[in-house]
């Protein structure tokens, strides 16, 4: 029984380690100074026009039946 245990212990470390080490093998990668300005452009955003967005939000705020992930609840009538 206690070679059992002994066993599914040490498989347990080692997969762990080989979990460890799979997911953070390629975790970290630096921007190189010449890669900023390309990624600071405004098609690079993950929002490019925050006006634009705001103004879907509202939208899509008033007219569906209920919020999902902004953490208000309403109806369709746009009384909120």
């Amino acid at each position: 029984m206690q070679t059992k245990n002994k066993i599914n212990v040490i498989l347990n470390f080692v997969l762990s380690g080989i979990l460890l080490v799979l997911s953070v093998g390629c975790a970290y990668e630096s921007v190189k100074p010449w890669h900023r300005g390309v990624l600071a452009a405004d098609s690079a955003q993950l929002v490019p026009d925050t006006l634009e967005n705001e103004s879907d939000e509202h939208i899509y705020f008033s007219k569906e039946a209920a919020k999902a992930g902004q953490g208000v609840g309403g109806g369709g009538c746009g009384c909120n």
